[in-house]
């Protein structure tokens, strides 16, 4: 059983690497980016330090688990967060040296992509943070969500329990970042239904595992990462969330499925499921076509652990991942939820 430990906090006025292990996308949408280095100054008084890749479009593995490296033996860095997400950083990770990160233990916050350097370092016994990317967090346009701005001040400075609510209002159509009229208003939010609850009848409280779906599936096709012994997750709690490429919700229940034939479904004791993204650029779905969307993606998570782990307590649009807000949850750290009193707490 691998030994999971929380890494120490930054401060104020501390140093915080920015890093992109998937893709340079700020070098191709540099407002955003900017806009989120500005709010990790002036609002969480950070001072944001960029690696050789941070901006670079097509660097490659080795540069990336270069930038990781140094951002992790710099004894003057407190923390590290990635500028967005990508597609291959599973190449990166062969590349890292697990001793110098786990002798130089820091929090690490991420989602999308970065499900892999969470992986990563949850089996190297870092607890990391599944949320708040410098330029969809930090740089949403006009302000922060509160929703998000909060978790995430929590996450980043105090330690110990923190409530996470079900947001009012939320968003998930996304505008041009290459259109500076994008900067000028807010997303426009809609009314939320809360959270859905299946099995709550009883309090459950593990260490987290799972993260963006798509990426879970190539990291089990590759073999990269997971536990050779599955107890490891026993009575764990399992974040599933799915990205903008919006797969099918054949897609998702086949990869739950292939999960629950590895035997992995079985072993969580709770399933914390984000809210689908329901629209993209290629696919501008109506709030209609979106509705049909959301529900077809839950059937399909529906069916996958009816098959494989019914008496999961399971818990629909908790508001992570590629939706807005984006409430941050400990990677591998503690996750308590509360069935009847219909509340998640977790540890920072």
């Amino acid at each position: 059983m691998t030994m999971i430990s929380y890494p120490p906090k930054p401060s104020p006025g501390d140093r915080i690497a920015v890093i992109s292990p998937g893709a340079g996308l700020p070098g191709l949408f540099p407002r955003p980016y900017e806009l989120g280095l500005e709010r990790l100054r002036k609002d969480y008084g950070l001072e944001p330090v960029e690696y050789p890749s941070t901006r670079k479009l097509g660097s490659t593995p080795q540069e990336r688990a270069d930038d990781i490296h140094a951002a992790f033996a710099d004894p003057g860095i407190k923390a590290v967060i990635a500028s967005i997400g990508g597609d291959d950083q599973i190449t990166v990770l062969p590349l890292l040296d697990r001793e110098l990160i786990r002798a130089n233990p820091k929090p690490f916050f991420g989602m999308s992509d970065n499900t892999n350097l969470l992986m990563f370092l949850r089996n190297t016994g870092i607890v990391g943070y599944h949320g708040a990317t410098v330029m969809t967090a930090l740089g949403r346009p006009v302000a922060m969500d509160e929703l998000t701005a909060e978790s995430l001040r929590a996450a980043l400075f105090t330690s110990g329990e923190y409530e996470l609510k079900p947001a009012e209002l939320w968003n998930d159509v996304n505008r041009d970042w290459a259109d500076p009229a994008t900067f000028d208003a807010e997303p426009e939010m809609r009314p939320s239904d809360g959270w859905t609850w299946v099995n709550a009848d009883r309090v459950v409280e593990g260490r987290s595992w799972g993260g963006c779906l798509e990426i879970l599936g190539w990291m089990l096709m590759a073999d990269r990462e997971i536990a050779r012994d599955l107890s490891e997750y026993d009575g764990g709690v399992l974040l599933l969330e799915t990205s903008e490429e919006m797969p099918s919700g054949e897609e998702v229940f086949r990869t739950m499925r292939n999960m629950g034939e590895r035997g992995l479904l079985q072993r969580f004791s709770a399933l914390l499921m984000g809210r689908a993204k329901t629209w993209s650029f290629e696919r501008p779905n109506s709030p209609e076509e979106a509705a049909r969307y959301a529900a077809e993606q839950r059937e399909a998570v529906l069916r996958a652990m009816r098959a494989y782990a019914p008496d999961t307590m399971i818990v629909f649009d908790v508001d992570y991942g590629h939706t807005d807000p984006q409430l941050v949850i400990p990677y591998g750290g503690i996750v308590r939820v509360d069935g009847p009193a219909r509340r998640i707490t977790v540890t920072y």
